[in-house]
């Protein structure tokens, strides 16, 4: 049996489950069959992922634009030029499938496995020059894939319900009773959901369209919403007012500042100027990373930030996630190489980790993105390079109880995450603002 025969006996399969209208819009997944049926695989790839983002595309602009900006966005300065559907395209597919995930268009387990695909199709695909061979099982794979976690995953009663809300606070002032229901709500919300949805109230609050309807209804829930906030999501906003400050928008950094206060969050606050900066070079960083030509961009970015962070490796508490989680992802590779100009810096990074930055990097697995990064056989070598890195600088118990067990884990480190034993060890423990002292 050939190859097309093989994607041919096998489609009917997987396209069964799309209804009517769905194959109806389905352009490229036609153009998809017949470069199968022609035998050219790789344009079939293709053309299967351009059919899985524009239907992605399709769910955000049908859900809430402005919601979804504010999570995929975090840049100040970037983020208010995005408003329509027609700006979508700006959003680099990895960011795309990162903050629909993140708003619940996506499953942990679909954004895993479209990751997967996306990675193949830049490396495999007609997209670019390659060697690679695909075979028929495989297309159809894919094809199943995209069809199970895009175009016909329902949404989930907790997406349904935050949509519902965003879509009341821009409309109308919320009741008394309204607010009550919704603070229930919050306290059922997943950790990664409740970020998301900080994210947009904070974006919805600061944006120059807000009505007064809308600042007050943000007003009286964001206390509501904060405690069940993480520290990494309460340090970024923080950051996101320190950039207000740099790009001189002061509008948008008061009313930010308005919501920090609500909640007594000045510990959470950064010194302005060098944080700005430093996020600045971290975002920049990861765009070289994740662009389509990272290495010619990446020895740049990487440079500016390692002079940022300077010869003792000092990086504010605010963005100490934020920087490890890059450092870690850029060094781990993108799968496809190691960008050797800027490889030596990486490690020179890594190597002025502290303690604490070091038990950062050491759960770096639980990140979604990385722990996908960790299904490549360049990164899962780059890992080992970083384990032993670490090796001597973590110093408490559980952080070395957790390398022991990574060390010993008998599956690919992709999996550690899985692991009920290793994510435990791994739960961080949350940092504690300090609070005003008493005036007497």
């Amino acid at each position: 049996m050939t190859q097309r025969q093989r994607v041919l006996g096998n489609l009917g399969g997987a396209l069964e489950r799309l209804d009517i209208d769905d194959r109806a819009r389905s352009y490229y997944i036609s153009k998809m069959i017949a470069a199968a049926a022609a035998g050219l695989f790789d344009a079939a790839l293709n053309y299967l992922w351009d059919e899985t983002i524009a239907e992605l595309r399709r769910r955000v602009a049908g859900y809430d634009l402005d919601y979804f900006f504010d999570v995929a966005v975090s840049a100040p300065e970037k983020r208010k030029h995005l408003s329509t559907a027609d700006h979508l395209s700006q959003i680099q597919d990895v960011d795309l499938l990162r903050a629909a995930r993140d708003i619940g268009l996506l499953s942990d387990v679909g954004h895993a496995q479209l990751d997967s695909v996306r990675y193949m199709r830049n490396h495999a695909s007609a997209a670019h020059p390659n060697q690679t061979e695909l075979t028929g099982l495989q297309l159809v794979t894919w094809l199943e894939t995209c069809i199970l976690q895009v175009i016909t995953l329902p949404v989930d009663t907790v997406t349904a319900e935050t949509g519902k809300l965003l879509r009341n606070i821009k409309q109308r002032r919320l009741s008394s009773q309204e607010v009550s229901s919704t603070a229930g709500f919050f306290d059922r919300l997943p950790p990664d959901r409740a970020d998301a949805l900080a994210a947009g109230l904070f974006g919805l609050y600061t944006a120059d369209s807000s009505t007064p309807d809308t600042a007050d209804n943000v007003r009286v829930l964001w206390p509501e919403l904060w405690p069940y906030v993480s520290d990494e999501a309460r340090y970024n906003f923080g950051t996101r007012i320190a950039r207000f400050v740099a790009n001189a928008d002061h509008p948008q950094a008061t009313s930010a500042r308005e919501l920090f206060d609500l909640v007594d969050a000045d510990a959470f606050l950064p010194a302005p100027v060098r944080i700005a900066e430093l996020d600045h070079a971290i975002d920049g960083l990861l765009e070289a990373h994740r662009g389509w030509n990272n290495f010619a961009t990446e020895p740049t970015a990487v440079r500016r930030l390692d002079a940022l962070v300077g010869a003792k490796g000092e990086v504010p508490p605010s963005l100490s996630t934020k920087y490890v989680k890059a450092v870690v992802e850029a060094f781990l590779t993108n799968g496809n190489g190691v960008c050797w100009a800027a490889e030596p810096t990486y490690r020179a990074m890594l190597e002025r980790l502290d303690s604490v930055q070091a038990s950062l990097a050491l759960r770096a697995f639980v990140d979604t993105t990385i722990s996908g990064r960790l299904q490549t056989a360049r990164a899962r070598g780059q890992w080992e390079d970083l384990l032993s890195i670490l090796e001597s600088k973590v110093t408490r118990r559980n952080d070395r109880d957790l390398l022991q067990a990574i060390r010993s884990f008998p599956r690919t480190p992709d999996k550690l995450r899985l692991d009920e034993t290793i994510m435990r060890l791994a739960s961080p423990p949350r940092v504690q603002p300090a609070k005003p002292r008493k005036r007497s």
